[in-house]
This record gives C-alpha cells, structure tokens and sequence, in this order.
C-alpha cells in the first residue's frame, strides 16, 4: 500500500498575493533600492542617483514597493527617508544575491 503524502499548500489567494509582490520586486532599479534600505534608511534622491534614475522614477518605484508592504517612510525635518518594514525581505534578497553574484 503506498503512504498518502500530505503536502501543505498555500491558497491560491496567498499565491496570487506573493506572485504580485514577486512582480514588484522583479525589477534592478528596486532590487538596488532593497539592497541599499537593507543597510540603512536613504531618501529618494539617495536612491534615485545610486540607481542612475531621475527622483522622480526612484517615487514611483518606491511607491510601488509601499503599495506590497515593504517599505515605509518617515519624514525627518524637511526629508522623507524610507525603510524596509517587510522582515522577509533579507532572505529574499540573500537568495538573490548568492544566486547571482
């Protein structure tokens, strides 16, 4: 008699929802903005000129990373610094970076 595997499975729900968070992430401009917020908080012009991209794009990218879940900014005198609140994301992005580099 052959063993019945019993194999846990997310829902299809949660698998949609990371499928969307995977797409935000797959992209290099916030890939590098992830690496750099790792280490330490930076404003939008920081990232947007480590990335090579104009303030604009690096909001809109940014934005898009808030809108999953895993960034948040703070507002410090007269600048916004952002900061990954997403825990998960470190792992995430070791996979990444021992995959590729």
């Amino acid at each position: 008699m052959a063993a019945t595997k019993k194999t846990k499975l997310m829902s299809m729900k949660s698998l949609e929802q990371a499928a969307e968070c995977l797409r935000t992430l797959a992209h290099p401009h916030r890939l590098r903005m992830v690496q750099m917020l790792l280490q330490d908080d930076y404003t939008v012009g920081e990232l947007a000129e480590a990335c090579e991209i104009s303030p604009h794009m690096a909001s809109e990218h940014l934005r898009k990373m808030q809108h999953c879940g895993f960034m948040e900014s703070k507002k410090d005198a007269q600048r916004r610094y952002y900061q990954v609140v997403e825990p998960h994301l470190a792992n995430i992005l070791g996979c990444i970076e021992k995959r590729f580099e």
